[in-house]
């Protein structure tokens, strides 16, 4: 690997490792002094979501703040284990530092990547030696967290599968099985068994992922900016009734919903 001829200066990577290590000093925050690994986990899952929400919506501003929190937590929790003896923050720097020229040998070695595909299975293929020396299950899906929210963790899982070869050729297949799951969920329904109802539901859902992903899209990201418009338009029907819905009919708010919706399709005023 090539050093920068002149790396960059870092100074408020610095200031926040001191920042945090004083928060943890014997006279620093009681808040932050009775923190463990354990206990700053939730916190870092977090704002790692809120960060990912303000990617998403592209608020710039909004993302550099969520990013720092997610780097404060990140800190914390290096400078709570190097208390323990475990690892420091600059530890974990550097094995993710040799970690990405280990999977991209295509950019640090001799190995050609002409596409991001070729790319992908460079770095699979690195991670699949290293967990046989390590000795862990060698299943290309056993990198996929099982704490990932549902829906993206049945997208992870179908590209992972996908990329061993294990797909439909097109979007065709995918589309066509999903008008199956929904036979079969309402098949379940017929019958009013609960249990396969949510058998066949959770069916229909993966294959949702499976048909989003041949088609491109982040079932997540997609879900995601649809309950922003749920949640707009929904807001919209509740102020259009001074926020009291008590006695409104449905026939009512179906047609505020509709006014909210078509007011959203009118071009702004220049």
């Amino acid at each position: 690997m090539t050093a920068e001829p002149n790396p960059p200066s870092l100074p408020g990577l610095a200031d926040l490792v001191r920042t945090v290590a004083r928060l943890r000093a014997p006279d620093g925050c009681p808040w932050d002094r009775q923190q463990t690994t354990a206990s700053m986990a939730p916190h870092l899952v977090e704002e790692a979501f809120e960060a990912a929400d303000a990617l998403r919506r592209g608020e710039t501003a909004g993302a550099a703040e969520e990013l720092g929190d997610v780097l404060v937590n990140v800190a914390m929790i290096c400078r709570i284990a190097s208390e323990q003896g475990q690892f420091a923050i600059d530890d974990v720097a550097d094995a993710a530092a040799k970690k990405l020229v280990r999977r991209h040998p295509h950019v640090f070695g001799d190995t050609r990547a002409d596409s991001a595909e070729v790319a992908y299975r460079n770095w699979e293929r690195q991670k699949q030696a290293e967990k046989v020396a390590r000795g862990e299950p060698r299943s290309v899906l056993a990198g996929v967290p099982v704490a990932l929210p549902a829906l993206l963790r049945a997208f992870r899982v179908g590209e992972k599968a996908a990329r061993a070869g294990f797909d439909w050729p097109d979007r065709d297949g995918p589309r066509q099985k999903l008008g199956e799951e929904v036979a079969e969920l309402d098949a379940a329904i017929a019958g009013g068994d609960k249990n396969g109802m949510a058998d066949e539901l959770g069916d229909v859902l993966f294959s949702v992922c499976n048909l989003a992903r041949h088609l491109g899209v982040n079932p997540e990201v997609a879900l995601a900016a649809t309950v922003d418009k749920f949640t707009r338009r929904f807001q919209a029907v509740e102020q259009g009734f001074d926020h009291d819905l008590r006695g409104r009919t449905l026939a009512e708010m179906d047609a505020a919903w509709d006014a909210a919706k078509a007011a959203e399709r009118q071009p702004p005023v220049s």
